[in-house]
């Protein structure tokens, strides 16, 4: 049974009721039960629902543009007029885009509640080119607060909330963690996020994990840059930055450069979500698993969420990286998927009981 930790009593009460699925007990898929399994084997298991995207490219006030990918839901029967149709925000994580297998399976379950979605996809991730010689990082939220601003202004009077998995998890916390309550979204969901990078780091570099992970993590993020090597080499050595053998070398050549950090620790101090976790001003449902390599429970943050009132952690003990997959053969929905559409739910549809405490 997940371990449900909040502070605020009308919080807890709401999510048991309107989200009853963080009170239930979670089965893991028995043959894969194990984290990293769960991690390894969820992208290759789950289903890929048919989404068809509207996409649209914004510009940045640095010249850059993000890409941005809009599932409208004009077929909505619950909310058939667009100003008001509640909109969800979805952040993929580091290497992510639009076409995650978890990212459709959200879209999918918010249409069959009326909504609609935007996927926002980091700079250069989704096929664009970059404009300019920058990229991202899950410290810096100037992208993010540009991309909640122009989706706000298109549908002022429609209710706004957004999603974030793994690193954009984080990008999306540190953000709310700088805004406080002066956001346009009513409340946020974050799936396995990392909430140390010190410690996840740590994690990653252990051997077993090192070869099923972290490797692989930096031949992605190596091939991404790669792409815009041409804007890049500019300022980068990038034969350098393709030696990295480990995400903590990638970023201290690159990323940590790029936004200007000193060192990679400042750049990890500032990434880590765990420190801004007070300043948070909206609801938050944070659900990870203990057996995380890339967040390891001891790292999850509880005694600072149980210090504000608006934080809402679930713990489960497997699960294993946005993996959650339950039942014999887990196709379709995971615990995940199932945690995401009760709580979206509950704020588009019943918000006001927790918006008052």
């Amino acid at each position: 049974k997940p371990q449900l930790v909040a502070s605020n009593d009308r919080f807890c009460r709401f999510l048991e009721e309107y989200c009853p699925v963080v009170t239930e007990t979670y089965y893991p898929t028995i043959w894969c039960w194990e984290g990293r399994v769960q991690t390894l084997l969820r992208p290759f298991i789950t289903s890929r629902p048919q989404v068809q995207y509207r996409n649209e490219l914004i510009k940045t006030a640095d010249g850059g543009q993000i890409s941005l990918d809009w599932f409208d839901n004009n077929e909505s029967l619950y909310y058939p007029d667009a100003s008001a149709r509640p909109t969800v925000l979805l952040l993929p994580g580091l290497t992510g885009t639009s076409k995650e297998s978890y990212i459709l399976h959200m879209i999918h379950q918010s249409e069959t509640l009326g909504y609609r979605c935007v996927v926002f996809n980091n700079r250069g991730i989704a096929g664009e080119d970059l404009l300019t010689p920058r990229t991202y990082c899950a410290a810096n939220t100037e992208d993010l607060e540009a991309v909640i601003r122009h989706v706000h202004s298109l549908y002022p009077s429609a209710p706004f909330m957004a999603a974030g998995v793994s690193m954009g998890g984080m990008l999306l916390l540190n953000y709310l963690g700088k805004t406080g309550r002066d956001t346009p979204l009513m409340a946020a969901a974050i799936f396995s996020a990392g909430w140390n990078v010190f410690e996840s780091v740590e994690s990653l570099e252990k051997p077993l994990n090192w070869l099923l992970f972290n490797y692989y993590l930096t031949t992605c993020l190596q091939s991404y840059i790669s792409r815009h090597r041409q804007i890049l080499e500019k300022l980068f050595d990038m034969d350098l930055v393709m030696k990295a053998r480990t995400v903590r070398e990638f970023d201290k050549q690159f990323t940590s450069v790029m936004f200007g950090y000193r060192t990679i620790d400042d750049y990890y101090e500032d990434a880590s979500p765990c420190r801004k976790l007070k300043s948070v001003g909206i609801p938050v449902l944070c659900l990870n698993s203990v057996d995380d390599v890339f967040s390891p429970g001891h790292a999850i943050p509880v005694e600072t969420a149980k210090q504000n009132a608006n934080i809402a952690l679930v713990l489960t003990s497997c699960g294993g990286h946005i993996g959650f997959l339950e039942g014999i053969w887990p196709r379709k929905c995971t615990y995940m998927d199932r945690v995401f559409k009760q709580f979206v739910q509950a704020v588009f549809e019943h918000g006001n009981k927790i918006f008052s405490m």
